[in-house]
């Protein structure tokens, strides 16, 4: 069993009904309208409520900033890579080459379900676990976004291409600026660890290499927001793509072979 804190996390997952839960504890302090919402949901779906003192709360959490809500869960289980290819195309995914801190992590699964990507790829080893802190730091959005982990990131790739994606990767190196590929197609991006980026073999796997151009004096910006950046960039494509007439798929293969040579 594991934790889920905080006022968002707990009422998505409760929303979402992909954990089973063992019981809600809520801090008998707190009286308001957000708590209440979580009350009301856990009799309406049948979860048992515990109404105990903040402090007990902040143990259970090992944190203060549970905000009156701490839930006893099973741990969310994981999709495999396949799944994340059913569904309606284009899809849209997002790779982790090893984004080692929680806080990143839970940034990027909120930006990922908010810019409408189909899934998230996480790596078994050197990677943020699904932990508390990062389901918190997403603001519920863990509970919704689907979640695949992998042993290699760098064969996974190798599958995806086969299933005619883009694995396109994020690099400050990078000789094609991310607002000039074509995010209409199916396609992954892949983000590399905070401060080394993406792995030598990760590297190689990508069909292009994308950078964010910047104008000051730093080279790059966090992962996570340059995660956000790029998928609300490949957002903004597809919506737009929805209101033209779709170009024939070997020409939009050709002209993306052209950008990237």
């Amino acid at each position: 069993m594991e934790v889920l804190y905080g006022l968002h996390p707990v009422e998505e997952a409760l929303r979402a009904g992909s954990r089973q839960f063992d019981h809600v504890c809520v801090a008998r302090e707190r009286h308001d309208q957000r708590l209440q919402r979580i009350i009301d949901i856990c009799r309406e779906t049948g979860v048992r409520l515990r109404f105990e003192p903040r402090d007990h709360l902040t143990k259970l959490a090992k944190t203060a900033g549970h905000q009156g809500v701490v839930a006893v869960v099973r741990e969310k289980a994981l999709l495999e890579l396949e799944d994340l290819l059913d569904g309606p195309e284009p899809r849209l995914l997002l790779a982790l080459d090893g984004v080692e801190d929680p806080q990143n992590l839970g940034a990027l699964l909120r930006t990922a379900d908010g810019a409408g990507a189909d899934g998230v790829i996480l790596t078994e080893r050197r990677s943020a676990p699904l932990s508390p802190v990062a389901v918190k730091a997403s603001a519920g959005a863990a509970e919704h976004v689907p979640i695949a982990r992998v042993v290699n990131l760098s064969r996974a790739l190798e599958q995806l291409k086969e299933r005619n994606l883009w694995c396109v990767g994020l690099d400050e190196r990078g000789t094609m600026s991310y607002d000039q590929f074509d995010f209409t197609s199916n396609c992954v991006l892949v983000l590399g660890r905070e401060g080394a980026g993406l792995h030598d073999l990760v590297r190689r796997h990508c069909d292009h290499l994308l950078s964010i151009p910047m104008a000051g004096k730093v080279a790059s910006l966090n992962v996570s927001v340059a995660g956000a950046v790029v998928l609300y960039e490949a957002a903004r494509q597809r919506r737009a793509a929805q209101t033209q007439p779709k170009a024939p798929a070997i020409a939009k293969k050709k002209a993306q072979k052209g950008l990237g040579s």
